[in-house]
């Protein structure tokens, strides 16, 4: 138990300078916008691009991949409904609510986790990949198309794949595949920039919580409350049940795909919805309800899985 709780300290803490900072107003009224554009642009493609590099191949495409693809797009189909269908909100809007409730934390929260809990940290790359190289280029087009008012395909999908997270995603699967074992003096400073996101993202992510209440009457706390929901217990039941009795894994592999689907909701939802301007308070509280919720969640399923 209190290797899984180290994972959370960490971000916590993280979290809590960032919540100081903001209190302070140590880094001026332009903090978030700056952090936010720097971690979009350049600190992010370059974390990205350097794990999914390093991964294993059979890793990033065991039977892991589907089942996540699966349980995730549930729960987006069962939000979507919802907030389009019955709550009338925007496309837009919809869009954030349903990565918040289906796009989780496999990087900044579930490679530690994963460590801590599963003895790997290998185990969230397939999530990895189905996240960057199939949710944020289908996300990202959609995102051009609202903000830009561009309706042809040509130049939204120019704009989509010239996006600095998908490029260094799509970089890093490609190191993983040809094999290539990057010498020191290219991985070195790739890692130096990498290994700031985490950080970054998160003294941001606690930067934007000064000011402001969880579930706050003026904030869209339906919608809040069916992502979180739909985000710590349909997706880990759904991605068990797939795993369990669809596809007939290993208990081991049943556990950890029940794991991964269990992790937060991931930072990059908030960072986009800064990003773009919509739905910030929908990402912010849907991230820090299920980042603080889902600890007695992954304790229940190892507990009863492990």
């Amino acid at each position: 138990m209190w290797e899984t709780l180290t994972g959370f300290v960490v971000v916590g803490v993280a979290i809590g300078v960032g919540y100081v900072i903001g209190r302070i107003d140590l880094l001026g009224p332009h903090a978030r916008h700056v952090l936010s554009r720097l971690t979009f642009f350049v600190l992010s493609p370059f974390l990205l691009f350097v794990v999914l590099a390093q991964a294993d191949v059979h890793t990033l495409f065991s039977a892991l991949l589907p089942v996540s693809a699966i349980a995730a797009v549930v729960v987006f189909i069962a939000y979507g409904l919802v907030a389009r269908l019955l709550w009338r909100r925007s496309v837009a809007e919809t869009l954030i609510g349903t990565l918040s409730a289906g796009q989780v934390n496999s990087n900044n929260i579930g490679i530690p986790l994963s460590l801590y809990l599963l003895g790997s940290a290998a185990y969230p790359a397939p999530v990895i990949l189905l996240q960057l190289l199939v949710f944020t280029p289908i996300t990202m087009a959609i995102f051009e198309s609202i903000t830009t008012g561009q309706r042809r395909p040509f130049p939204i999908l120019q704009r989509t794949f010239t996006n600095p997270i998908v490029v260094g995603s799509v970089l890093g699967v490609l190191v993983s595949l040809s094999g290539w074992r990057m010498p020191p003096i290219v991985l070195d400073p790739a890692q130096l920039i990498a290994n700031a996101c985490v950080p970054v993202l998160l003294i941001s992510y606690g930067i934007s919580l000064h000011g402001q209440r969880v579930l706050a009457p003026s904030g869209r706390r339906r919608d809040i409350l069916l992502a979180t929901g739909l985000k710590l217990v349909l997706m880990p039941v759904v991605a068990w049940v797939v795993a369990a009795f669809v596809f007939h894994l290993t208990p081991n592999d049943v556990l950890i795909v029940t794991v991964l689907a269990a992790l937060p909701t991931a930072q990059n939802v908030f960072n986009y919805a800064q990003r773009f301007s919509i739905g910030e308070t929908i990402a912010r509280d849907t991230v820090f309800l299920t980042t603080v919720g889902c600890v007695p969640v992954l304790i229940g399923i190892t507990l009863i899985l492990g």
